[in-house]
């Protein structure tokens, strides 16, 4: 039997893209905890810290869209070489202000603008669209990412976090700044396998996120990644509580490894069930398994039950974006695949800290019912957009002209 992952890799371009893309994509993962670990060692405050990393990861919820959409119209290397230099010098800046005691408003006016960093995720997904349009090989392409992302989440803030604290509290980010600029290079130079820009087509001001299976996934995957930040919270909280905090980065490994595991053999499997279907079935599981969680009282108990929460995780990104692809039409498809990416991103921040109040208030084993209550809304969205996410009549719809929300 064929590796369906020596496949994918068989197409021209297609290893060097996706290896460029890799690192081009660390900062996703290393920038908001680099943010908060440099800045609590340099000025003492964890407020300061904090706000600085909500700035630069809220502010990159909103133009991440905007620099995809741009992307879509004119292509990426026009795009991304600008927005990427201006990241990458406000990141600069944002090292040399804490590093010299600049004043605290220049903390918050870099991280600000370094928020136009392109969302690579949805770069190098638009990179495999092109290749594998309508082919089954799309779609383990899209779970080779979902892993990979998995494993940039798992790594970098590991990365991130060790660097800062062993070696000076700017290492983290001067790393993370060093991935952007050298892998978005990398990926930029290989102009063979950039998608066709669409030009002016549509009305102008028109967005993605005007077109209704956008908004039902989108709003989907803002309930995932709440789920996916309560684990993270609620881990660390019971894991103190009952005296093993150094558990806590074993047990969030363990949630991340079995979403990684799940997605790798969901992508090997050349499923025929409709990809609405699959991503109810894929949400109902993730509803399911959240219940346990509510019921742990020992590290072990917590391990196995974020482990098994954790396999539906990759699978629900896998059909999410494949239905973003099968649904958009092609001239704005970067632009629904960022929104997306963003909506997981507001779930986390959201998720981070609704978790966090409950434990403060409830204590921690009741962290997880918000991953309960999410998991309920994810899987309810989902129902109620069936139709929408079907293309309503059961035909594609990719080509379509773009139709605005009522």
């Amino acid at each position: 039997m064929p590796n369906p992952y020596a496949e994918i890799f068989r197409a021209r371009g297609a290893k060097g893209f996706a290896a460029a893309g890799f690192i081009a994509r660390m900062p996703m993962a290393m920038a908001p905890i680099g943010i908060v670990a440099m800045l609590s060692q340099t000025h003492g405050e964890f407020w300061l810290a904090g706000a600085v990393s909500a700035t630069y990861a809220l502010a990159n919820a909103l133009f991440a869209p905007q620099v995809s959409r741009i992307v879509d119209r004119l292509g990426q290397s026009r795009v991304l070489i600008p927005t990427t230099l201006l990241a990458v010098a406000a990141f600069l800046v944002l090292l040399v202000a804490t590093n010299q005691n600049w004043p605290v408003w220049t903390l918050f006016a870099s991280a600000l603008v370094a928020a136009v960093m392109p969302s690579f995720p949805a770069m190098i997904r638009a990179r495999w669209s092109e290749l594998f349009r309508d082919r089954p090989e799309l779609n383990t392409a899209f779970a080779f990412e979902s892993s990979a992302d998995e494993l940039v989440y798992i790594a970098g803030a590991s990365l991130s976090v060790g660097l800062s604290v062993a070696l000076f509290p700017e290492a983290g980010m001067l790393a993370s700044t060093l991935f952007l600029a050298l892998g978005a290079l990398a990926f930029i130079a290989q102009r063979s396998t950039e998608p066709k820009p669409s030009g002016a087509t549509g009305r102008p001001g028109q967005s993605a996120i005007r077109q209704r299976p956008v908004q039902v996934v989108t709003l989907a995957l803002i309930f995932v990644g709440a789920i996916f930040a309560t684990a993270e919270v609620s881990a660390v909280a019971i894991t103190e509580e009952l005296g093993q905090a150094g558990a806590a980065s074993l047990v969030i490994g363990v949630y991340a490894l079995g979403s990684f595991v799940v997605g790798l053999i969901v992508g090997a499997l050349n499923l025929k069930l409709a990809l609405e279907r699959q991503l109810t079935i894929a949400l109902a599981i993730l509803a399911l398994t959240a219940w346990p969680l509510l019921f742990v009282d020992n590290v072990p108990m917590l391990a196995l039950a974020v482990f098994v929460s954790g396999v539906a995780i990759s699978p629900t990104f896998i059909t999410a974006f494949g239905l973003i692809e099968r649904r958009v039409p092609a001239a704005m498809l970067t632009e629904g695949i960022t929104w997306v990416m963003t909506g997981i991103g507001i779930g986390m921040a959201l998720g981070s800290f609704v978790s966090g109040w409950v434990v403060d208030t409830y204590g921690p084993g009741n962290g997880f019912w918000v991953s309960v209550v999410a998991g309920a809304l994810a899987l309810l969205t989902v129902m109620v957009g069936q139709r929408t996410l079907s293309g309503g009549s059961g035909h594609e719809n990719r080509q379509a002209q773009p139709q605005p929300a009522e």
